[in-house]
């Protein structure tokens, strides 16, 4: 039965896998074609705002990472294959459980397949994160790292995710092993609670290893922008401008922390960018998102599917099948926690792939409600100019193909939001509405 239960699982994966790529490849082509087509001519609502080089530019941009990524679908397809059906993963644990490492700790040796899984799996992606950051975005102007920061942030990042991964790697394994068949409600209320715990540390312990972040100077931008946190009932614990520039041209702003560690980001390349009253408007559009309660309500979904997860992985990590459907001999004498996590994890998003266009979709409802706060705080038309000006300036096309756009875009494209934002009343005063 046992055997039945593995080929049927066997077939489902390979076939949803395959699905999978099909679709992704046709989604990618079918951008790939729309912006083509559209390359040419700049959409008649943009004509008088967007020149044909930047619309262009945009075009080319969008192209050829779209191709990029078709490339690495390829690719990571047949890395998945690799580590499940062609035995990579039962490979590396074999070995491992050859070694005096297992005889010394059982949880030593689960923790080993972990990371020995994501070196090799970062070393694989290494060849494409390089070709991205120093050809495709230095090509198009918007890189501005250096290798050796891009070696920097590497090691930091490498070493952030041993001292901050390791400790609770550990202990959601010591659980699957030792806290009995509900171990996996135990493990989600330690995850959820880890997730509580980086949002609160990110901003003053985490950030700061990567970026500089000073106290935002300008006094007269200060006074606007406090002015309207204080019109919209918010308070953060600073404002500050971070050094975007020294990576990237491409500009943002942003909330970051959680309760009272909340604090609000301006890239410095932002600030250059947008006048003060563009900028009073990209943040009263953040302070959307909080008036609405997007963030606690993204919060309580995470809450919800991370739950359903676990309960998943809970009853999976029981079932023999669910092991060698995927290429893997599960252990007879030792532990099958760590694979058990890291096969779920390669075949989730293979599944989840299909229902992606409904948080999408609630994703960019959310950005449409965002910005209809921000044109009731401030005045409606610095937050169309601001965004066009963040369209162009991070090379975004205006002539997404519109299946793509419901597939994988968490923000509505330009012609959408601004043709929204033309329904609504803006508010010149600046005062609530």
């Amino acid at each position: 039965m046992m055997t039945d239960y593995s080929l049927v699982f066997t077939l489902v994966f390979s076939a949803v896998l395959l699905l999978g790529l099909l679709v992704k490849f046709y989604l990618s082509t079918r951008q790939v074609r729309h912006v083509a087509r559209h390359r040419d001519v700049v959409p008649a609502a943009f004509a008088a705002t967007i020149s044909l080089a930047a619309h262009q530019k945009a075009a080319d941009y969008t192209i050829t990472k779209a191709r990029f990524g078709l490339l690495e679908l390829a690719f990571g397809t047949a890395v998945l294959l690799g580590w499940t059906l062609l035995g990579g993963l039962d490979t590396l644990n074999q070995w491992l459980a050859g070694t005096r490492l297992a005889e010394w700790s059982p949880l030593a040796q689960q923790l080993a397949l972990v990371a020995g899984f994501g070196l090799i799996s970062g070393a694989l992606d290494l060849p494409f994160t390089l070709y991205s950051t120093f050809k495709i975005e230095e090509r198009f102007g918007f890189n501005k790292m250096t290798f050796k920061l891009w070696l920097a942030d590497l090691l930091k990042s490498t070493v952030v995710g041993i001292v901050v991964g390791i400790p609770i790697l550990a202990l959601i394994l010591w659980l699957m092993g030792s806290a009995g068949s509900l171990w996996w409600l135990w493990a989600w209320t330690v995850w959820m609670g880890f997730n509580l715990l980086i949002l609160v540390l990110y901003p003053t312990v985490i950030a700061p290893l990567f970026n500089k972040f000073k106290p935002l100077e300008d006094e007269s931008l200060k006074a606007r922008v406090t002015a309207l946190m204080q019109r919209c009932g918010f308070a953060a614990k600073g404002l500050f401008v971070m050094d975007g520039s020294k990576r990237s041209a491409h500009a943002n702003a942003y909330f970051t922390g959680f309760g009272a560690a909340k604090r609000v980001v301006f890239y410095d390349t932002l600030l250059k960018q947008l006048s003060p009253a563009e900028v009073d408007a990209v943040l009263a559009h953040e302070l959307g998102h909080f008036k609405h309660k997007h963030i606690i309500k993204r919060i309580v979904m995470l809450f919800a599917l991370s739950l359903a997860g676990f309960a998943l992985l809970g009853w999976l990590s029981t079932q023999i099948w669910f092991y060698t459907a995927l290429g893997v001999l599960p252990n007879m004498s030792a532990p099958n926690d760590a694979l058990a996590l890291l096969l779920f994890m390669l075949v989730v998003p293979l599944f989840s792939f299909f229902i992606s266009p409904l948080f999408a979709q609630l994703s960019r409802q959310h950005e449409f409600e965002a910005d209809a706060y921000a044109a009731r705080q401030t005045d409606g038309r610095d937050l169309s100019s601001a965004l066009l000006k963040l369209y162009q300036d991070n090379a975004s096309t205006l002539t997404p193909d519109p299946v793509f756009v419901k597939f994988y875009y968490s923000h509505p494209p330009a012609s959408e939001r601004l043709a929204r934002m033309g329904t609504l009343q803006p508010n010149p005063t600046g005062t609530p509405a």
